[in-house]
């Protein structure tokens, strides 16, 4: 049987699209660069990969023919496209189709760093299917969390802007969708949940579900630059984010498609769904 090649395996989509696929009955090797340190797990193998060493990427497709492509997690120096269109030529030799996770940015910044990797996949002359999710509800209790679980506060520069946020388990779900669904070949789909919230509406369903008082708090892009530095950052990824907000203050990621139901025949978690999941992350 070909396997499935699913990079960032252990990440909040990754590990959730592994875990589906091993339930549909696919074989997956999980590239990683410690394949030792892997937890084992039956029915995924562990394989090196590194994006800053193309020697492991013809030995990770081997007996593959579907990869899922994300762009390097943690983030490296240089722009994604840098080390992504390597691989994505390797995969292309190797006749794998590539179903890649952008981003909704893309849609409208054509200087976004992942709008040259979604040109590459389609010069690649692979069946491919391009994913571009919003903003993932799980930042609430993964970048977000420490100020929340801390001291009660959401400070980012959103404005009152709304946002049609989505889950990081409906995206690995539309993720396995597309890679065992040949009619999706040649598409792109939008991800987002099933409404728009502002930062204020999300703190208020936070605050009902974990029963304490939770407030948004509105900062200048500076003010949150230096937050993301004081986290652990970089300041390129910092500037990233941060620069991710302007548009979304214009309204860019307010929109709601249809395209998770599309892919998945369920609709996507509401924000509630999402945080009850996970209310134990900010007690």
């Amino acid at each position: 049987m070909q396997k499935i090649l699913v990079l960032g395996s252990t990440g909040k989509v990754g590990h959730a699209l592994t875990q589906q696929l091993l339930q549909a009955g696919e074989q997956v090797r999980a590239a990683t660069r410690n394949p030792d340190g892997f937890v084992p797990t039956p029915g995924v193998e562990p394989v090196l990969f590194d994006y800053t060493d193309p020697s492991t990427f013809e030995p990770a497709l081997e007996t593959c023919n579907r990869v899922f492509l994300l762009e390097p997690q943690p983030s490296l120096p240089a722009a994604p496209y840098t080390f992504m269109a390597p691989f994505i030529e390797a995969a292309g030799r190797n006749r794998c189709k590539i179903v890649l996770m952008s981003s909704a940015s893309v849609e409208f910044d054509s200087n976004d760093p992942l709008h040259p990797v979604e040109e590459a996949v389609l010069r690649s002359g692979r069946p491919f299917v391009i994913l571009r999710p919003n903003w993932f509800m799980d930042n609430f209790h993964t970048l977000w969390l420490d100020p929340i679980a801390q001291a009660s506060i959401i400070p980012l520069p959103a404005g009152d802007s709304r946002t049609s946020f989505v889950d990081s388990r409906d995206i690995a779900t539309a993720a396995s969708a597309a890679l065992r669904g040949d009619h999706l070949n040649g598409s792109t789909f939008t991800l987002t949940g099933p409404q728009a919230l502002t930062y204020a509406e999300a703190a208020a369903t936070l605050s009902t579900i974990i029963g304490r008082r939770i407030d948004y708090v509105p900062l200048e892009d500076d003010a949150f630059v230096q937050s993301l530095l004081k986290a652990g950052l970089p300041l390129d990824d910092a500037k990233y984010i941060t620069g991710l907000f302007g548009p979304t203050r214009d309204g860019a990621a307010a929109g709601i498609s249809l395209d998770v139901e599309k892919l998945t025949g369920q609709p996507p978690r509401t924000f509630a769904q999402y945080a009850r999941d996970h209310a134990s992350a900010w007690q």
